[in-house]
């Protein structure tokens, strides 16, 4: 064999080696008792960590990263379950590993998740305090890139008869009109309501405009002998109660 042939060989095993793909460890690698599908069926589902539980939801990875390696990146890009509720479908697709079918299981997933936080039993829930109200609203409006405002009608017994989606906005809108706010409450006759808004900023720090309106709609429901009980504000993860900041 001739120099040159030789040094074509060396060259075409150095090439090889190096196209030679890196060995992942899968799920299937990890002791049996560690597999998170096997966790979850000894020690049940609160037991998993949100990756263990996210990678159940993905089923597999990649080339470059088994499912729980996928699983942990992503939390860690989109800051959590949070950031994952928060990102676009077609984001989510972009990401090496995801693709459409498994956005679809992600998205399906974190949805069914929000709309149980949200599940009230038969009897009518009861607004004792603020939290009791943010607790209804909180899931729907913290994530959202756009404002929009609930009015939860209340009976006597600060009982909430109905919540009513009312205003959808954009980022730097925040018009309430007295008229859809009470509105609802006079058609059922209900003495009371609470209003809640987000800012899409997650910030719900009350703006000179929130205090206005707020003064208006105090006095409207005078007016119409309905009580603004509150005015709540909420932002990612904190919210502002008015009436407790204007005490009024």
């Amino acid at each position: 064999m001739t120099s040159a042939s030789t040094s074509i060989t060396t060259r075409s095993r150095e090439q090889f080696s190096l196209e030679k793909p890196e060995y992942h460890a899968t799920v299937h690698d990890m002791p049996v008792n560690d597999r998170p599908r096997e966790r979850l069926q000894r020690y049940g589902a609160d037991s998993l960590s949100n990756a263990e539980l996210l990678a159940i939801v993905l089923r597999t990875g990649t080339t470059r990263e088994n499912v729980m390696e996928l699983a942990a990146k992503l939390l860690s890009k989109y800051s959590g379950l949070g950031g994952l509720t928060s990102a676009g479908f077609h984001e989510l697709c972009t990401e090496y590993g995801l693709g459409i079918a498994k956005t679809a299981q992600l998205k399906a997933a974190l949805e069914l998740g929000k709309r149980l936080s949200m599940e009230q039993p038969d009897k009518k829930f009861q607004v004792r305090s603020a939290d009791d109200a943010a607790r209804l609203v909180r899931m729907e409006l913290m994530y959202l890139d756009h404002e929009e405002m609930y009015v939860l009608i209340l009976d006597t017994k600060h009982q909430v008869v109905e919540k009513i989606k009312s205003y959808k906005g954009t980022v730097n809108s925040s018009v309430l009109r007295g008229a859809e706010v009470f509105r609802p409450a006079v058609i059922r006759n209900c003495p009371s309501v609470i209003v809640c808004h987000n800012h899409p900023s997650g910030d719900p720090t009350p703006s000179p405009e929130d205090m206005e309106v707020t003064n208006q709609l105090i006095q409207a429901g005078k007016v119409l002998d309905i009580e603004l009980l509150d005015h709540l504000i909420i932002g990612n993860p904190k919210y502002v109660s008015l009436k407790e900041r204007m005490n009024w």
